[in-house]
């Protein structure tokens, strides 16, 4: 497994797909499309071939031939999550830059950016430039996506940060239930759940700092204050367990749809002594179950 190293010096414990796999995935891809191609234009062909006029012919062959290109790959990876055929037998997935699943717009721009870019247009020269100059071997479509091919075969027993449950601590939940997480980027949402699914491993200093570092960053683009003495650890369990309930349910916010994330519409039941509506609470909330807090904290207060 390749390690990714973010812009803040966090360890992603994704494997990104090299060259060759990538090679290989998108020749079978090609087949593909290439045979449905074929199929599609000798069926135009031979609907019109008792008659017709050419004009209609040639509307029908223009979107037969966008329909394989840019319609198909953006069906598929949209249905499946970032995969395709040639993807499936050689174990890869597409994912956002933050590890999430893609979406229809994701799959799109990386339809329209092979047509034009880097593959059909160009004889593949952009394409193949793109992803020997690039540190994570993304074409241009993954550029312009804000995407990035991974490999799904790990090690036995061992699961991607994208992978793992983040629990929502349960004095918090009414209050995340109520915040805009629309402005959190995607990258630093990655870079905090790689915190906490490497935070047990770290030494309790640099846990500490981490956290509040993290939590003191992402309080700038969610702008609620969280309740008094909240520990940063707990912060940031909550803000990204709500971030992937909203994804799970469809929602706003972004991230990854984790399994075993409650996804059940409106908001989550308002514990007692925790508002959802604003940042106070009656009293503060202990330490949430499940999540530990930073060693030697007296609890983590977001900057007014």
């Amino acid at each position: 497994m390749a390690d990714l190293v973010t812009g803040d010096a966090v360890t992603l414990e994704l494997r990104v797909a090299g060259l060759p796999s990538r090679t290989l995935a998108l020749a079978v891809d090609l087949v593909v499309q290439l045979s449905l191609l074929a199929l599609g234009l000798v069926l135009v062909a031979w609907v019109f071939s008792a008659g017709g006029s050419p004009g209609a012919q040639a509307a029908v062959t223009l979107l037969t031939v966008v329909g394989v290109l840019v319609g198909w790959p953006t069906l598929l990876e949209t249905t499946t999550r970032g995969r395709s055929l040639g993807k499936v037998l050689m174990g890869l997935r597409v994912v956002r830059d933050d590890g999430g699943p893609v979406r229809m717009r994701h799959a799109l721009v990386r339809a329209l950016a092979m047509v034009f870019l880097d593959l059909w247009t160009t004889s593949g020269i952009v394409g193949g430039l793109s992803a020997l100059i690039s540190t994570r071997a993304k074409r241009m479509g993954d550029h312009l996506a804000g995407t990035i091919v991974v490999g799904e075969r790990l090690p036995r027993g061992t699961a991607p940060p994208s992978q793992v449950q983040v629990l929502m601590p349960p004095p918090l939940a009414g209050w995340a239930a109520g915040l805009d997480l629309v402005g959190v980027p995607d990258g630093l949402a990655l870079n905090v759940r790689t915190f906490l699914h490497r935070a047990p491993s770290l030494d309790p200093a640099a846990r500490e700092a981490t956290a509040r570092q993290l939590a003191t960053e992402l309080a700038g683009h969610v702008r609620t204050p969280a309740p008094p003495g909240t520990p940063a650890e707990a912060y940031l369990a909550a803000v990204l367990a709500e971030r992937s309930r909203r994804a799970h349910a469809g929602g706003a916010g972004g991230g990854w749809a984790v399994p075993g994330t409650p996804s059940g519409p409106g908001p989550a039941p308002v514990p007692p002594g925790v508002s959802a509506s604003g940042p106070a609470a009656a009293t503060p909330p202990p330490p949430p179950t499940g999540t530990p807090p930073t060693s030697g904290a007296p609890g983590f207060t977001l900057p007014q």
